[in-house]
């Protein structure tokens, strides 16, 4: 077997296409790195770069919808994503490039992470691409991963606070074509999380306790590509829902903080690795050989065979 296809074998490849975040919390930096520490191979479409850091966004602009269309044209073919994961799109144009683009390479696990704004409250998705999202990207997605204010947005209601409220959110969101959503609970107050998983009209609720730190800018990109990362490793949808959340806790435990404003979480990689390269098997006589010729001395024996 030839050495790249070996590779290809082991390490599949996942796609985020986001916007950058220069301060290297979340967006794109955060996605790449949780990818590479899952062990599968990160490919980038950049939709639009921000002027940020620790301390919140100063500028953001977008690439053109044809350059956007391109990246994706050389990506898929090539590196053929065993799963997407898909954040910050900027606007209506920009969204339908991507839809496009999802729909003619026939996109598979497409995780949708629907960035409407920065955690410091600046709009990273305009009005018309919200409307393009819902119709657009929804019906292309294996799971969405909303917050409550998002899910709300997505759904078309005004607020989303009880659970009853969230079921009837996600549901809605179901009803426009996402296969799952898994609307999150880490940005509510309280002593326990809630994330509550949709499929198949059924509602399922993973509850834990809340980490306490301020390490949180980017949680939502590392959750997305994580569950991304685990799809394309061969996960079921669930399982990888619940190994994503757990990734995400320890990473909060680890928080960093780099600049002067907010902390993000320390990523690090997973124990099983699965999506590395195995060992090449030794041969049945190199499994017995010793591991380092032992040097003799004079007057000891023959020295050891070449």
């Amino acid at each position: 077997m030839a050495a790249g296809r070996g590779w290809k074998r082991f390490r599949p490849t996942v796609v985020s296409i986001a916007g950058s975040d220069s301060g290297g919390g979340a967006g794109i930096q955060a996605d790449v790195r949780t990818l590479s520490a899952h062990g599968v191979w990160a490919a980038t479409v950049v939709v639009a770069g921000t002027a940020q850091n620790t301390r919140g966004v100063r500028a953001v602009e977008p690439f053109s919808p044809r350059f956007v269309a391109r990246q994706i044209d050389a990506v898929f073919p090539d590196l053929v994503p065993a799963a997407v994961k898909v954040g910050m799109l900027y606007d209506g144009a920009r969204v339908r490039a991507v839809a496009a683009g999802l729909r003619r390479h026939r996109a598979r696990n497409v995780v949708l992470d629907p960035v409407l704004a920065a955690t410091a409250g600046s709009p990273l998705l305009t009005v018309s691409g919200l409307r393009a999202l819902r119709k657009e990207i929804l019906p292309l997605c294996a799971i969405v991963t909303p917050n409550r204010s998002e899910a709300a947005h997505l759904a078309g209601m005004r607020a989303a606070k009880s659970e009853a409220d969230l079921a009837e959110a996600a549901r809605r969101i179901s009803e426009l074509g996402a296969a799952a959503v898994l609307i999150t609970g880490g940005d509510e107050r309280g002593d326990r999380v809630r994330d509550l998983l949709w499929k198949d009209g059924t509602l399922r609720v993973f509850d834990y306790p809340r980490i306490a730190t301020r390490a949180t800018h980017g949680t939502g990109c590392i959750l997305s590509s994580a569950i991304a990362a685990n799809l394309a490793l061969g996960f079921e949808l669930e399982p990888a829902v619940a190994r994503a959340i757990r990734y995400v806790r320890t990473a909060l435990r680890r928080g960093v903080f780099p600049g002067g404003g907010a902390g993000a979480p320390g990523l690090f990689p997973t124990r099983s690795r699965t999506g590395t390269r195995p060992r090449p098997r030794p041969s049945r006589s190199s499994r017995f050989a010793p591991r380092r010729a032992r040097k003799r001395g004079p007057g000891r024996g023959s020295s050891p065979s070449p």
